[in-house]
């Protein structure tokens, strides 16, 4: 019989807990076990980051996080970046069209806010280079670009 882990973790502000195999990808873990589909599955080798989700504030690939690494700590996914879609990103991604199919915007989101927390004005280079751990299969980079630029302006 399979090993199982139940550990707690602080999930968009709320406590959770989870019973499932410890080497669980966080992934798996928001889609499977509580219904948080906003997380897209890429490549699930970290490569393409459709996953991203912020562990502790910071941008990670959920496929590559286990539910025993990130037992006891803080998860924030696209659904809890902001409960009514009102997240100046969120506004500037509508605002410039972004998606084209959408599939990997959620990632790009979670990247892009990441950026912003720890860049608030960021340069037009510094945000090609913090974004290039995302891929857009679509191509949509400079709307995404001018997106991230418009909300640094709004978030000022």
């Amino acid at each position: 019989m399979a090993r199982k882990l139940t550990a707690t973790l602080t999930i968009n502000g709320e406590r959770r807990t989870i019973t499932a195999a410890p080497d669980t990808p966080l992934l798996w873990v928001l889609r499977d076990h509580l219904q948080l589909n906003g997380t897209k599955f890429g490549c699930g080798a970290g490569q393409c980051g459709a996953c991203t989700v912020h562990l502790d504030g910071k941008p990670v690939h959920s496929c590559l996080q286990t539910l025993q690494g990130v037992a006891g700590r803080t998860v924030t996914t696209i659904e809890g970046l902001s409960r009514d879609s009102s997240h100046p990103l969120q506004k500037a991604w509508l605002a410039e069209q972004v998606p084209q199919c959408g599939y990997c915007q959620s990632g790009q989101i979670m990247r892009a806010a990441g950026l912003l927390k720890e860049t608030p004005r960021p340069t037009r280079d510094q945000i090609v280079e913090y974004m290039s751990a995302n891929i857009c299969r679509c191509g949509t980079y400079a709307r995404i670009t001018k997106a991230i630029e418009r909300a640094a302006k709004e978030m000022v």
